[in-house]
């Protein structure tokens, strides 16, 4: 564990600015820490108005007390994560800077409502760690909620962090089976008459599920899985009638589901489900004058207690940093 950051005066006499050092026991984790060339302490310095300086098995935290401190919390959180046996990326580093710091305690795996702790995802392939505070709220809301919701823009992670969730629950016995559903609506563009079966035909849209399953889930038994209907992925469309009971389910996309769809999809709910609804209202692509059923289902259901309705912004996009600012552009574009 890296030892606890010694604070002097900066020598230029600026009371207001000083410099905190910081001691790493292990130079190797200390190499990863600070990234190819330095990588990851430049992204720190680019957040905050601060300077690092890499001196022996030691880091030099200049700059104002504030930004100064959070940098100093920061390298040490990531130090501790190498420790711990944790590979160190860039994601990583970004969620460090987004997240209010927590505690090195044990992850919180989901048996309480404490967001103060680290929250982890075990899947089958990897394990996942929400990278923002909207992002953890979420995911804890997954686990405590029958009915959630996850509204905002692309990227944020809403759809992703849902199947991981889901593949967690079946893997500790929580759920029998997942479904993933989406509405079969074009993005603004007419594809055309689709050759094939009914299932080449609907796949380009299940495409996003698809892709995150097998982040998840080695391919072989989500083969396997799909195979045997314990993963289902099916159009909307296709929910009707149905009673979806010991089962996680999730509605990608939901902005593009009608109002009667939507009232048709809540109540299949059955014993011993959760369901996840996601969607950003900014996206909707259903034709001009045909209401989004997202919009009525938050108008609707947010007095019930026991739903859940968690909202993202353009500061939680996960992806790359300029689909952050392209959102932004947009939004400020519509507030004019």
């Amino acid at each position: 564990m890296a030892n606890g950051a010694l604070t002097t005066p900066n020598s230029n006499g600026d009371a207001d600015v000083a410099e905190s050092l910081i001691e790493f026991p292990d130079n190797r984790l200390l190499i990863d820490l600070c990234g190819p060339y330095d990588a990851n302490l430049a992204t720190i310095e680019d957040r905050l108005p601060v300077q690092i300086m890499h001196r022996g098995n030691q880091l030099a935290v200049i700059g104002e007390e504030a930004p100064r401190r959070e940098a100093v919390e920061v390298l040490q959180s990531l130090y501790q994560r190498l420790e711990s046996g944790k590979t160190l990326e860039t994601g990583d580093v970004d969620a460090s800077l987004r997240m209010t710091p927590a505690p090195p305690e044990q992850p919180a795996l989901f048996k309480g409502g404490d967001l103060s702790l680290p929250v982890e995802i075990k899947t089958r392939k990897k394990l996942i760690e929400p990278r923002t505070d909207a992002q953890k709220a979420y995911v804890q809301s997954l686990f405590d909620k029958e009915l959630a919701f996850g509204i905002g823009p692309a990227g944020t992670g809403k759809t992703y962090l849902a199947v991981a969730v889901g593949v967690n629950m079946f893997i500790n016995g929580k759920v029998d089976k997942i479904i993933l559903s989406r509405p079969a609506v074009e993005a603004g563009e007419k594809l055309g008459y689709l050759p094939g079966d009914m299932k080449d035909k609907v796949d380009p849209y299940m495409q996003p599920l698809y892709d995150a399953l097998n982040d998840f889930l080695p391919g072989k038994q989500l083969a396997r899985m799909m195979e045997e209907k314990i993963i289902e992925i099916a159009p909307l469309a296709f929910m009707r009638g149905r009673t979806l009971s010991n089962a996680f389910v999730v509605l990608d996309e939901a902005q593009n589901a009608t109002t009667m769809q939507m009232k048709m999809f809540l109540t299949r709910l059955g014993e011993n489900s959760r369901m996840v609804i996601t969607g950003d209202r900014t996206q909707i692509d259903l034709p001009r004058g045909v209401n989004s059923g997202l919009w009525d289902a938050e108008r609707l259901l947010k007095s019930i207690p026991k739903i859940s309705f968690n909202y993202f912004t353009s500061k939680d996009v996960v992806r790359h940093p300029l689909v952050a600012a392209i959102i932004e552009a947009y939004e400020a574009d519509e507030g004019k």
